[in-house]
């Protein structure tokens, strides 16, 4: 069997595990939410400046920062490459 079928089949083992209420061996991913506004004002932006810089809808960016929501898994890898190379992510942005 491939190495995607054996996965597929633990997957929906645990799957089902859940759904009758057992603990099993649930495997967890667990994101780790970057704070957005630190990010940002370490980079001496305006949230308008930030949102058009990296793409991010003005909406959304608010959102994170007043905690109505949470960047999900790739925004918050995203957030994390921003804080690590800031000019690198702006520059890939950037139209040729």
């Amino acid at each position: 069997m491939s190495k995607f079928g054996k996965e597929l089949i633990q997957s929906m083992t645990e799957a089902a595990e859940h759904a009758e209420g057992k603990a099993g061996s649930v495997r967890v991913q667990v994101v780790e939410v970057p704070d957005v506004r630190a990010i940002r004002r370490h980079l001496h932006m305006s949230q308008n400046q930030f949102s058009a810089a990296y793409r991010i809808p003005l909406a959304t960016l608010k959102n994170w920062e007043q905690g109505r929501r949470l960047p999900d898994a790739p925004a918050a890898a995203y957030l994390q490459a921003i804080s690590i190379r800031p000019n690198e992510i702006k520059d890939a942005l950037m139209p040729q």
